[in-house]
């Protein structure tokens, strides 16, 4: 009896990968299975054991195909998209994750990183990480769709990954490394769409933005973004607020206080 459960599952799992499907629900496999909820979940436990299923999120598995063995589970950009849909939430690939695919990612990421609008525990399943930061108006975030080997996952533009890389330089190893990734991403910037991707943001984003893009060489692209901060700045903005302000240099086109030193790898 056992057997016979075992073997219908890896053809349950078999079936659904050749039909390109590589994720499924534990609600899924029972209705194929014609079992009962505990012996699905025995079933899929032994397919667990065996490498040939991984599970992210509870309730919630991939297939996991001979070529990510060693990976333990999909890649993260493959099962993601699915997983934010069956949760029925907002995301997006985001700060280092998205500069990666916009090819300007200095040193890989440890964990891809997942913008969401609520809190969510980080995801440990096999060697794959994944973190996730609370993106507030997510839905005005501007994104684009890039291809994987199981479909699509959605990836800030390079105007808003710039703008969230400044506004969340503690995710990505601090200004230094905002600075390097800057400097390989602003061929990819256009500088209107900059400007729209500051409006989701606080404006002491833009201003730090603005001054990190200069130092980087770009400020032929920054004149839209610097008017904007002229329009919408009511004050000086800190460069790092958690750091002292003695000895800080204003900036006057940014209304900055600079008040750290900042180096690009590059």
């Amino acid at each position: 009896m056992k057997s016979a459960s075992r073997l219908h599952a890896r053809d349950f799992i078999s079936r659904s990968a050749a039909s390109g499907r590589y994720h499924f629900n534990s609600s899924d496999a029972q209705d194929a299975l014609g079992v009962s909820a505990a012996a699905t979940k025995l079933a899929l436990h032994r397919l667990s054991k065996q490498g040939l299923i991984a599970s992210p999120a509870r309730g919630f598995y991939v297939i996991v195909p001979p070529e990510y063995q060693s990976l333990g589970s999909l890649p993260a950009e493959q099962f993601i998209p699915a997983l934010m849909e069956r949760l029925g939430q907002p995301y997006y690939a985001g700060l280092l994750s998205a500069a990666q695919f916009h090819g300007a990612a200095h040193h890989r990421p440890q964990e891809f990183q997942v913008m969401v609008a609520r809190a969510r525990r980080p995801i440990v399943c096999g060697v794959v990480r994944v973190g996730f930061v609370v993106r507030k108006k997510i839905a005005s975030v501007a994104t684009q769709s890039f291809n994987t080997p199981r479909g699509t996952v959605l990836v800030s533009t390079p105007e808003a990954t710039a703008i969230d890389l400044v506004g969340y330089h503690d995710h990505v190893g601090g200004f230094d490394q905002v600075a390097t990734i800057l400097g390989e991403l602003v061929d990819s910037i256009d500088p209107e769409k900059l400007v729209a991707a500051a409006e989701t943001a606080p404006v002491p984003w833009a201003q730090r933005l603005g001054y990190l893009m200069d130092q980087a060489g770009a400020d032929d692209r920054t004149g839209p973004l610097k008017a904007y901060v002229r329009k919408h700045a009511r004050s000086t903005a800190v460069l790092l607020p958690a750091a002292s302000q003695q000895d800080a240099v204003r900036d006057d086109g940014w209304r900055l206080s600079i008040n750290v030193t900042v180096e690009s790898e590059l």
